[in-house]
């Protein structure tokens, strides 16, 4: 040991004694909507107090949180899918005390630390066909890493991918995000071309042209919740490698057991990607990490010769708290069968909810696979209720899913989300580790506030109104 390493870590306790971030907390939490509204972004504190979300939850474990008073929310969205394995759970709090007590050499730029190694080859496990992986930060940097693969692998600019799709929001994931509501105002993007799901006849046409690299595709659609037709993503593939581009599998958010398969391509026969994108779940909520993973002669040919070793790299990339927790998750996964209990709580869960079609007119629709699940509202048949549908969907479509999701928070204490800007569609993505009660208490709270929308009457539509003022107001 050098004279001036510290001993025992004396010094670093020493030089923490500064910093008090229990007092902090104790001290500033409750300035926490001022200083969202000061500070960041000003309309997210707005829309929380409009809706009735500006709950303060002190502290969360599984798929639970609690607010001050000791009340329990179930939590059936997850942080958007980032909380696959619950919050919190012992498993990756625990890798992450022991890789910060190691005190690793971490990103020295010049070395081959061996964690990254290490969750590569647990993750490739998963995922045969595929050879390598790039660790990046976030999902939108595993499609950027995907986009730039296969258009220098292919030697071609442009990019397919479907409408209505959402790949991320930086610049590159941008270009192939199917939501004119994200793309408005930040044009010029990247020059690709958005197709129908489904529509082998408009992807064959586009590759016809010679300058497409490859076709990036949701088996699962986030937006609305809509699966590729059976058959697509395998005639794509063939379409794809007939043409000389690659299919691009974005598994950000139904990758790592989301919907009852490790991957959601896996649910179609024969379906072999040249490049799967991965990130949320990976984290185990606390520490960002996205994945790139490809076949063996892509990563070849970006990485051609050591002038291009760091032709494409992130800064955090591998860092050793991300990939700690990247295998302490795979570990959980497989010790506690996370993928068939996915499947089989999710089967349940469908089946229940797919039960209250007939008894529901304004309930139309349920779909998805495992627990990533789409409740779709539609037009009533009845007079009554038909009227008052035709007045929110004149002032903005969308708003009768908001009327779902805020008493099922306010009156259950349940947390969902409404699936994309203008659908009536609910999405739910509980944490993976949800079982047969968190079923009971959605299936008991969601049939409730049913009960109250097809009643004609009450606060559900009080707020309606409230909600249709808004949207006219914002015109």
């Amino acid at each position: 040991m050098t004279e001036d390493a510290p001993e025992n870590g004396e010094e670093a306790r020493e030089a923490a004694k500064g910093f008090d971030l229990a007092g902090l907390l104790a001290a500033r939490g409750g300035e926490r909507y001022e200083l969202h509204a000061r500070h960041l972004n000003h309309q997210l504190p707005r829309m929380l107090h409009t809706i009735g979300f500006d709950r303060v939850y002190e502290r969360a474990e599984g798929a639970y949180f609690w607010d001050a008073d000791g009340n329990d929310y179930l939590d059936m969205l997850a942080g958007f899918g980032v909380m696959g394995i619950g919050r919190h759970h012992p498993v990756v709090r625990k890798a992450l005390h022991d890789v910060l007590d190691a005190s690793l050499a971490d990103l020295t730029r010049f070395d081959c630390q061996p964690l990254p190694g290490l969750l590569a080859e647990k993750l490739l496990a998963h995922s045969p066909h595929l050879d390598r992986v790039f660790f990046g930060n976030s999902g939108t940097e595993a499609v950027e890493t995907a986009l730039k693969f296969a258009r220098y692998a292919t030697g071609r600019p442009r990019i397919l991918y479907c409408t209505h799709a959402f790949h991320g929001l930086t610049t590159g994931s941008l270009s192939v995000n199917g939501e004119s509501g994200f793309r408005d105002g930040f044009a010029p993007l990247l020059p690709d071309t958005a197709i129908p799901m489904g529509d082998l006849a408009a992807l064959e046409r586009e590759l016809k042209r010679g300058d497409v690299a490859g076709f990036v595709v949701e088996p699962i659609q986030g937006k609305g919740v809509h699966e590729s037709p059976p058959g697509f993503l395998r005639a794509a593939q063939e379409l794809l490698h007939r043409h000389k581009a690659l299919l691009i599998a974005d598994e950000v958010q139904t990758g790592l057991g989301r919907t009852g398969d490790f991957y959601a391509y896996q649910h179609e026969d024969g379906v072999e990607p040249d490049l799967v994108c991965v990130a949320k779940a990976l984290s185990g909520g606390y520490v960002p990490v996205g994945a790139t993973l490809g076949k063996d002669w892509i990563f070849k040919k970006v990485y051609s010769s050591m002038d291009r070793v760091l032709v494409h790299s992130a800064s955090f990339g591998s860092n050793a708290q991300a990939m700690a927790a990247g295998l302490a998750v795979l570990s959980v996964m497989e010790d506690e069968e996370i993928v068939a209990r996915a499947r089989r709580v999710g089967d349940l869960l469908k089946a229940r909810l797919t039960e209250l079609i007939g008894r529901y007119e304004l309930l139309h629709d349920v779909r998805g696979r495992g627990l990533m699940i789409g409740i779709e509202f539609g037009r009533p048949q009845s007079l009554k209720l038909r009227s008052r549908w035709t007045v929110l969907q004149a002032a903005r479509k969308g708003l009768f899913a908001q009327m779902v999701v805020v008493p099922l928070l306010q009156k259950h204490r349940i947390l969902t989300q409404v699936s994309g800007d203008h659908l009536e569609v609910i999405k739910l993505i509980p944490p993976l580790t949800v079982g047969e009660k968190e079923v009971d208490r959605f299936v008991a709270a969601f049939t409730a506030v049913m009960d109250e929308a097809h009643s004609g009457g009450g606060l559900m539509w009080d707020f309606g109104r409230t909600l249709v003022k808004q949207a006219v107001a914002n015109r």
